[in-house]
């Protein structure tokens, strides 16, 4: 008797299931720390502030960075069993699930050498100040820089989700020949977007509203390049 979950398509379908149900955790949190906790921190006092940044953010930022951890690890288990399913990373189905790869694996770098460092060192200072000792003075600066991150996430976070669900559910009409032009205007594209993530300003991505309006219109340009290059 075989199990279908230990065939190499059974084992995809199960990575892929991991995929999304730790995608799920990392983005609801992603979501959560810009459309929630950050409107009630731009209106809360003192006090209140201090309570979030030293007991529910520690414990948050654990799920986050581990949900972000494991959707990426499961991604690449998932990709590496796409071919004994009849996926292949040189046809269609590749382009889309490669371009929505791109954007999450940039958003995993984001997380782990950006936004975690950063927010690190901001509950340590927090941490101190509660304790009545010195808060660290560059917090103000780390925090910029963790927002930045945070907000590009979200941005990216827009045209990934649509690309992984259009890769098995938008059929596109293209001439693989171009693949070649694609990629290297899209990675032209996201490593501008991503080195703004690094050492760039917030621009439009300062409000929530900027930041979804910005996420949906780089998801159409996107779309826009594949449909019209490939």
């Amino acid at each position: 008797m075989e199990f279908a979950i230990l065939t190499f398509p059974g084992l995809h379908f199960l990575f892929k299931w991991l995929h999304i149900f730790f995608g799920l955790l990392w983005i609801g949190h992603l979501y959560y720390f810009n459309f929630t906790q950050g409107a009630y921190m731009a209106q809360a006092d003192a006090a209140g502030k201090s309570q979030v940044t030293t007991k529910l953010v520690p414990i948050a930022l654990w799920w986050f960075r581990w949900g972000a951890m494991w959707t990426f690890i499961t991604g690449l288990l998932m990709l590496h069993t796409a071919g004994y399913t009849g996926f292949s990373l040189q046809g269609d189905w590749g382009i889309k699930i490669l371009t929505g790869g791109v954007f999450g694996i940039l958003m995993w770098f984001n997380v782990w050498f950006i936004i975690w460092p950063n927010q690190k060192v901001i509950i340590q200072s927090a941490t101190q100040a509660v304790s009545g000792g010195q808060a660290i003075p560059t917090v103000p600066a780390l925090a910029g820089k963790a927002l930045l991150a945070s907000r590009t996430n979200v941005l990216f976070s827009i045209p990934m989700l649509f690309y992984m669900i259009a890769a098995g559910h938008l059929p596109i009409q293209m001439n693989l020949e171009n693949q070649m032009t694609y990629y290297i205007a899209f990675l032209v594209l996201v490593a501008a977007l991503e080195f703004n993530a690094i050492k760039g300003k917030l621009g439009p991505m300062a409000t929530v509203k900027g930041v979804i309006t910005c996420g949906f219109g780089l998801t159409a340009l996107v779309y826009l390049m594949m449909e019209v290059i490939l």
